[in-house]
């Protein structure tokens, strides 16, 4: 861990990773005025629906539900520090959790009408008996809230900032194409959207479960104008593809490295900062909300960072920034 943590310190400082974009001359067209650069926070809120089939854990469904118990604990917290730093977030959200309850069909399926993935292994999830929702209890926020967060929506959608809840499939799928058929993401996406409507809420913003990346003609198709991408880390600039679709490039995930002291994890973050405003770029910084104590440390020091740059840096979300790139109106003030 040593070696590989000296590696990517050196890695940062070179630029290398992230990977600096190289400074357009109509840079404009990215960066709005008055700022010198954009910065975007999205997460990935999908509970115990992550981790259930992931690879490396001993008891996966066990530890998927503790991984939703440090979610829930920390998200009002992380909600509080945005409305004490004024940063708003783009809440990617795995559609399941939009329900309040669940039951199975007469034949004893969770969710028939959305099609099954066929078994199979990535990089991350090893998926190889059974049916994909399997670990589906089937029941109520009130009885298994590992499963459903009703509640916490409504406290993201009560925050006195202006979050967007986007969308992370309904059931935290492998997305690519050569894993998941179209009419599978398509089904998955409907029954998002029949979920987020329920709330009241329009789903725009697209993120890919573990990275991964496909069927984005699909996306576009089911309404999304804008994904985040994970290629490569990138200080950069969105790309807009030939279906009208806007990729925003990650940039760096928020957590703490134990392969480093605090003080280096802090000052990466902040050496992050200086410099997107330096390149007058954009960062797109994303967490996983199941974030230890240090790991919080870590989130609430980026977001008191990103205050000290209030007028530098547009804070702002995937939505309100492809709402601005398509019409060049700003809708967050």
């Amino acid at each position: 861990m040593l070696i590989s943590g000296v590696k990517s310190a050196i890695s940062f400082e070179l630029n290398r990773n992230p990977r600096i974009a190289s400074r357009p001359a109509n840079f404009r067209k990215y960066i709005p005025e008055p700022y010198d650069g954009v910065v975007i926070i999205s997460a990935d809120f999908e509970l115990a629906w992550a981790w259930r089939y992931a690879k490396g854990l001993g008891e996966p469904l066990a530890d998927s539900i503790s991984y939703a118990r440090k979610a829930r604990a920390n998200i009002p917290q992380i909600l509080a520090y945005c409305e004490q730093y004024a940063i708003p977030i783009t809440w990617a959200t795995v559609g399941h959790l939009f329900l309040d309850h669940c039951q199975k069909d007469q034949q004893g399926h969770a969710h028939p009408e959305i099609d099954r993935l066929e078994h199979f292994e990535n990089k991350w999830w090893r998926f190889s008996r059974g049916d994909w929702f399997d670990c589906d209890p089937c029941s109520s926020f009130e009885e298994n809230d590992a499963w459903y967060a009703p509640d916490l929506i409504q406290k993201i959608k009560a925050s006195a900032v202006n979050h967007e809840i986007g969308c992370h499939t309904f059931s935290h799928i492998d997305c690519s194409e050569q894993i998941c058929p179209p009419q599978t993401l398509r089904s998955e996406l409907q029954a998002c959207s029949a979920a987020a409507e329920q709330e009241g809420i329009s789903l725009k913003s697209f993120v890919f479960p573990g990275h991964t990346m496909g069927n984005f003609k699909t996306i576009r198709q089911m309404g999304y104008d804008s994904v985040r991408t994970n290629y490569i880390n990138v200080l950069g600039y969105p790309s807009l593809d030939e279906d009208g679709l806007w990729r925003h490039e990650a940039t760096m995930e928020i957590n703490f490295n134990p392969a480093w002291p605090m003080w280096y994890n802090l000052y990466r973050y902040r050496s992050l900062l200086k410099k997107t405003v330096k390149n007058n770029v954009v960062c797109h910084l994303w967490f996983h909300p199941s974030l230890e104590p240090k790991g919080m440390e870590v989130m609430e020091s980026v977001l008191a960072s990103l205050a000290g740059y209030r007028n530098k840096l547009w804070m702002t979300t995937m939505g309100n920034y492809t709402h601005w790139l398509n019409t060049g109106e700003r809708t967050d003030g």
